[in-house]
């Protein structure tokens, strides 16, 4: 366990982000091999019926991964407090609710899934396999969802490198069943859904077992586990808060996408190489969200208000020092970044892709300010602002998919972004002058 209600606020915060910004690195190359194991071994069809299911999966995920980290922050609250009573209740609530919301979840969307995936425009040719991959991933969240609450439970009482090593093993264990079950085994996309769900179920038990073995503290009960009012009404609006901030991201950008699918072959590829690296650079600011949320968490608990404050003001300055440094990067070496990612030398592409990320640079401090906010408000009891700023990402990105992209073609999808952030980052900066919990000292 790590206390974070102690030493300086920068040191403590960045400390505990650093696994986590390896984690996501680690993913995103994951992520990069697992596509070229499909892909190579199956071919552009099999590749394209996976990658026509990557936004509901996303969104599935991404929604749940949002519900479990909102009740992280409670978990991380009653730590800070060294209520050891309520830490266990909160941490059996957490569980229990987790469960219950995927279960009901994967269910809806099992029953539903042939709509949805007209809903997507996944093509006759390609529905066959799309289905039955996305089956399995649906009928799987389970076990991403657990893991994803140890994970959750881990950093919320400060530890934030062992869910890393399970998310490496994880990982490294994914790449391997997919290489048995699609070239040895020959079960195709199902055997790449399976080895993903596989791969998750087993970390979410490493991760439960180790949790039990080295903190015995947060050993649950039956007690614990038992329904208790006050608890839920404590995690559902923080869970659900959380769940549809990060939903209403991708929804929007879903959106977007499709007035983009609309704009040609070379301007799908600009974007998209653009896009990956946007996610590289903007990857730290989300990473010291997270950790922000449970910095914060932990701090409100111990009452400890001015460390708040500073943890606040010293990542902002923080991330104003990376901001600078990719700024640098974008407006000298940009060209070079999207070879390396597209492997193409189109003139079009490399123009397009080029604008994209030259226009946003210049506008990174305000993503990095939103993820700082957010996540802060998050920490200490506002869910509602961060909902609204991400509402407004959602309805931006929406009409700008409608108003501006028909007529300014992909030069409106390139200040769309600066756009949206500049409405979502108002409301956040009103609210964070005006919490009363940033006023007070300890008590």
């Amino acid at each position: 366990m790590k206390d974070l209600t102690q030493g300086k606020p920068i040191r403590v915060i960045l400390l505990f982000a650093l696994p986590l910004y390896i984690g996501q690195l680690f993913q995103l190359g994951y992520s990069l091999v697992d596509t070229r194991i499909i892909g190579s071994a199956l071919g552009e069809g099999s590749l394209a019926a996976v990658g026509a299911t990557t936004s509901l999966s996303d969104l599935l995920i991404e929604f749940m991964n949002g519900v479990v980290c909102g009740y992280g922050i409670i978990v991380a609250t009653y730590f800070g407090a060294r209520d050891e009573r309520n830490l266990r209740k909160s941490i059996g609530g957490m569980t229990a609710l987790s469960i219950g919301i995927t279960v009901l979840l994967s269910a809806g969307c099992l029953i539903f899934l042939s709509p949805i995936l007209d809903y997507l425009n996944v093509s006759p040719e390609l529905k066959t396999e799309a289905s039955a991959y996305i089956r399995i991933i649906i009928a799987g969240l389970i076990a991403t969802t657990l893991y994803n609450v140890c994970a959750a439970i881990l950093r919320a009482i400060g530890d934030s490198f062992t869910p890393l090593l399970f998310l490496i093993i994880s990982n490294l264990l994914n790449i391997g069943m997919d290489y048995l079950l699609i070239l040895r085994f020959q079960m195709g996309v199902t055997g790449a859904a399976a080895a993903t769900v596989t791969a998750q179920a087993l970390s979410a038990v490493l991760c439960f077992m180790y949790m039990r073995w080295k903190y015995p503290e947060i050993r649950l009960g039956l007690s614990d586990l038992a329904p208790e009012k006050e608890m839920y009404a404590q995690l559902l609006p923080r869970g659900f808060s959380m769940g549809f901030m990060l939903s209403f991201v991708l929804l929007g950008s879903l959106v977007l996408q499709k007035a983009i699918n609309a704009l040609g072959t070379n301007i799908i590829v600009a974007h998209t190489g653009a896009r990956k690296a946007t996610s590289l650079f903007l990857m730290i600011f989300f990473v010291l969200g997270t950790a922000l949320a449970t910095y914060c968490g932990q701090n409100l608990g111990a009452e400890e208000y001015g460390r708040i404050r500073q943890g606040i003001r010293d990542s902002i300055l923080f991330s104003l020092g990376w901001y600078l440094f990719v700024l640098l990067i974008v407006f000298t070496v940009s060209p070079v970044i999207i070879r390396l990612i597209t492997a193409s030398d189109e003139p079009e592409i490399l123009e397009n892709a080029v604008l994209y990320l030259k226009v946003n640079a210049s506008f990174y401090f305000l993503p990095a300010v939103i993820c700082i906010l957010r996540n802060s408000m998050q920490g200490f009891g506002d869910s509602a602002t961060p909902l609204i700023s991400s509402l407004i990402e959602l309805a931006g990105k929406v009409l700008i998919a409608y108003l501006l992209t028909p007529r300014l073609q992909y030069f409106g999808v390139v200040i769309s972004e600066p756009i949206v952030w500049t409405l979502m980052v108002i409301p956040l900066v009103i609210r964070i002058f005006r919490n009363p919990s940033l006023r007070k000292n300890k008590a």
